[in-house]
């Protein structure tokens, strides 16, 4: 089945800050109106993560280069930070570590405890090393970059054998040293930005290295884009999501909002979508005021132990995301024997999925008996097209957000400022 969502505790007949049907007719309109304009801006070539079409070329680049790599590698390192890394990190979570295919490892910091630690076990002269930046000037990556490079060169190792940009097409330092020293490079499209970028060679290159299905992954975003293709709000579940949780936070004062994946394999998409949620649209609107609402990533059935006690009886700004899996592919049982304690008796013979799946109905219901909005999102399992489906969805929800708060989402004027203070402050350090 296609992903899907249950948004009846989300309405006034579940919880008293919930959309009435008059409500619901309202918004139906206003989405008309929002996708409409996004439909426009995509015409007009701004959301290039939604051009899979024209990407399909250097897709094949990607995958014909994982196939044929330069020599067998052990293991693969990304080097990228935000959106040049947590794409790969949400896949990687996602699938695992397959026989005889490299280790992913993806290096999203500069902390050097952590990045010294991970260079002293990797033997470099088995090691692929896929740097990740856009702009091609991304100060912690390149900084990461000088170091692999030292080391390479230092062993007498190849560049070009060991490491390949990911970067702009045309610009960048980047760029420029590929063209320079015959290093392989992947285009990044100029219309796609970082936190949009996990279906360029961002997202695809580190997965084609660790054997998952590029393939579909791309044939379910494709599903979703096209599924999207309506402005009939109950119809499009983008719309749906982006429109509920803006009206919770514009209307309801719900301003927090809590994304829990009840899925391990699914966890890291939550960091994943809190970054995407947060940098398209904590930023000053059309009238110059600040707007965006605060995303929270969570895990289930982990947080009922640490964060539901404050989304049950702590202020009520909060809404929640379930984010469920339909088929549990791998399951255990519980043994159906009393060496299974008699406190948990109606556990004998049934499974860990099962417990999963009933904590995530039970967080829901008693979130509702508090008057706790909350929905739920279903994917049918943690496979290559579900996980496609479910990276679109998203992307695609942010960009119809963006315009309900008449935000643009593909900037980022903050963090901009805080990349030139951080560069002027080490320069001056330096004078």
């Amino acid at each position: 089945m296609p992903l899907r969502i249950d948004d009846a505790r989300m309405m006034a007949a579940s919880v008293p800050s919930g959309v009435s049907p008059t409500e619901w007719n309202d918004l139906a309109i206003r989405f008309g109106e929002v996708h409409a304009a996004v439909a426009s801006d995509r015409s007009a070539g701004r959301y290039g993560f939604m051009e899979l079409d024209a990407q399909a070329a250097e897709t094949k680049r990607v995958l014909d280069y994982a196939a044929h790599a330069p020599m067998r590698y052990t293991d693969v390192v990304v080097l990228g930070i935000g959106g040049s890394a947590l794409g790969a990190i949400a896949l990687r979570s996602a699938f695992g570590a397959y026989d005889d295919t490299p280790r992913l490892h993806v290096v999203d910091n500069v902390d050097p405890h952590t990045f010294k630690a991970l260079l002293a076990r990797l033997a470099f002269d088995r090691t692929l090393w896929i740097v990740v930046s856009k702009s091609g000037a991304t100060v912690e990556t390149l900084a990461q970059y000088a170091i692999v490079r030292h080391v390479l060169v230092a062993g007498g190792l190849s560049i070009a054998r060991h490491v390949v940009f990911v970067t702009d097409p045309v610009a960048g330092p980047l760029r420029a040293i590929a063209l320079d020293e015959g290093i392989p490079a992947f285009d990044v499209p100029p219309n796609v930005g970082g936190r949009f970028s996990v279906l360029t060679p961002v997202g695809t290159l580190p997965a084609a290295f660790a054997g998952y299905d590029v393939g579909a992954i791309v044939a379910g975003a494709q599903a979703m884009l096209d599924r999207c293709n309506t402005p009939a709000l109950a119809d499009n579940p983008a719309g749906l999501l982006a429109t509920l949780l803006w009206r919770a936070h514009q209307r309801a004062g719900q301003s927090t909002h809590v994304f829990m994946p009840y899925s391990d394999p699914l966890r890291d998409v939550a960091p994943w979508f809190v970054q995407l949620w947060a940098e398209s649209l904590g930023k000053t609107d059309a009238d110059g005021l600040p707007a965006g609402p605060t995303p929270l990533a969570a895990r289930g059935a982990t947080d009922q132990h640490s964060l539901l006690q404050l989304l049950m009886e702590g202020p009520a700004d909060k809404v929640v995301c379930f984010l469920r899996v339909a088929n549990h592919a791998r399951d255990l049982m519980v043994p159906k024997s009393e060496i299974v304690p008699d406190a948990v008796a109606f556990m004998r013979g049934r499974s860990l999925g099962e417990l999963l799946d009933a904590e995530a109905g039970a967080t829901a219901r008693a979130l509702v008996s508090a008057g706790r909005p909350s929905l739920t999102i279903t994917v049918d399992g943690v496979d290559a097209y579900s996980i496609g489906e479910l990276l679109m969805f998203l992307m695609i929800a942010t960009v119809y957000a963006g315009a309900m708060y008449r935000v643009d989402p593909l900037g980022q004027p903050g963090v901009e400022l805080a990349k030139r203070l951080a560069r002027e402050a080490l320069e001056r350090s330096t004078q």
